[in-house]
């Protein structure tokens, strides 16, 4: 492939792919999750996040090829645990769509509460899904115009924000009650934290590219730390202003809470445009990630790590994954049956278990094969990587309980499929060639 990416390009991308406004859409959830500290979840995801995006950074520089956890677990620790470790990234890609269109449809469901949620998300799910069948070169020429709608929202939705509290004398801007009060209950934050840290989804995407960048064992760490500073500047400083604007954790409907706080400092006319925005965010968002999670499936059905009779096919007149774009329409209908809360959950449940291993890739790969003891390498290669591994799995177990009961039987399906595919783990499992999924 043509290393063409710079560093900016590179970080585009990767704020792009977290969909900044995504921070309004799930900003209700958090609230009632973290009893009205939504600011304080964001930044202790922050913390948690940048740690993981550093031995990300360290494993970009090993290892500059397209296959991010999968391939860094693979070759610092074991095949088969590269395996599982891919296995739950495939949760993200597979569910990362039910739950992009879940929040759009909660949000248009309160628009329009005639039409119930079921049937936007039957439709997002249609009509994405043929988008993404034909027209897909389409939908990437619109998508950067998508990004700067989202954008440009976004920042309206804070402006009005410190309208709204400079129009009300008993309010400040200089205020700390967002990030603590007196009912603040840690446990109750660090389960907001571990639902917040699905905003920060991509900045790990970006290790994806290293293949099409520029210097790539320099560019590519720059930009996943890039990437996860930016996000979380913005996810705190918007969370601060809409939580000025709205203190506490009341609304009539968490699902759609932004769209409420719309109506409360813009009036109807910008409630309507901020659900277009939302909307146009989502729907941008869904298209890229049931084409991403296709593209997986098709490149893990021609390597035989699936089915490749199923999943390792080009529809002829299209030249699209046709086949695993079904099964990702599919496989969205469970939101159907789940909330915002649990299927976000049920996401970063295999985040989580990817970045723990990331983190633990480093200390296989840097420390302890060479032996290297000094305070330098204890830090970079030992300490840091630690902190991350806990952290993360601190926020793991930190989750929903019924997603991590979804998550673990997601585990154990890929550990019987993996024994499947190695004859009872005699034989190593089938390698995933990223280099010639990109192309």
């Amino acid at each position: 492939m043509t290393r063409s990416l710079t560093l900016s390009s590179v970080v585009l991308f990767g704020l792009a792919y977290m969909t900044p406004i995504i921070v309004l859409g799930t900003f209700g959830i958090l609230a009632q999750q973290t009893g009205g500290v939504v600011p304080t979840a964001y930044l202790v995801a922050l913390i948690a996040m940048l740690f993981t995006a550093y031995s990300y950074g360290q494993m970009a520089k090993a290892f500059p090829t397209a296959g991010s956890a999968y391939t860094y677990t693979r070759k610092s620790i074991h095949a088969k645990l590269g395996f599982l470790v891919g296995w739950a990234v495939l949760l993200d890609y597979l569910f990362l769509p039910m739950v992009i269109w879940l929040i759009g449809a909660a949000y248009l469901n309160s628009a329009f509460p005639s039409i119930p949620m079921w049937a936007w998300i039957i439709a997002f799910i249609v009509i994405t899904t043929v988008i993404n069948v034909v027209g897909l070169k389409l939908a990437k020429s619109v998508n950067n115009l998508m990004m700067l709608v989202q954008l440009l929202v976004l920042a309206a939705f804070v402006v009005l924000c410190i309208h709204y509290v400079l129009g009300d004398p008993t309010k400040s801007l200089l205020n700390l009650t967002p990030f603590f009060n007196s009912d603040m209950n840690m446990p109750m934050v660090m389960s907001g934290a571990a639902i917040a840290c699905y905003s920060f989804l991509g900045f790990d995407a970006v290790s994806t590219l290293t293949e099409e960048t520029k210097d790539p064992r320099r560019t590519i760490p720059r930009a996943i730390l890039l990437v996860t500073i930016f996000g979380g500047v913005v996810f705190v400083g918007v969370s601060y202003f809409v939580q000025l604007a709205h203190p506490g954790a009341e609304f009539i409907a968490a699902d759609n809470a932004a769209f409420e706080i719309a109506k409360n400092i813009g009036g109807d006319i910008f409630a309507s445009i901020f659900l277009i925005g939302l909307i146009i965010g989502q729907f941008a968002s869904g298209l890229s990630a049931q084409a991403s999670a296709s593209r997986l499936l098709f490149a893990m059905g021609r390597d035989a790590v699936l089915p490749k009779s199923l999943f390792g096919k080009l529809n002829a007149r299209y030249q699209t994954p046709v086949n695993n774009l079904v099964v990702c329409g599919v496989l969205a209908l469970l939101a159907l049956t789940m909330n915002i809360t649990t299927s976000t959950s049920f996401i970063n449940f295999g985040a989580f278990l990817a970045f723990a291993f990331v983190n633990l890739s480093v200390v296989f790969h840097y420390y302890l094969p060479k032996k290297q003891r000094s305070l330098r390498d204890v830090v970079m290669y030992l300490v840091f990587p630690l902190i991350g591994m806990l952290a993360d799995l601190y926020l793991l177990i930190s989750l929903d309980v019924r997603a991590i009961t979804l998550g673990v039987i997601w585990l154990a399906a890929g550990t019987g499929y993996l024994a499947y595919i190695t004859g009872l783990f005699q034989r190593e499992p089938p390698e995933l060639d990223f280099v010639e999924a990109e192309q």
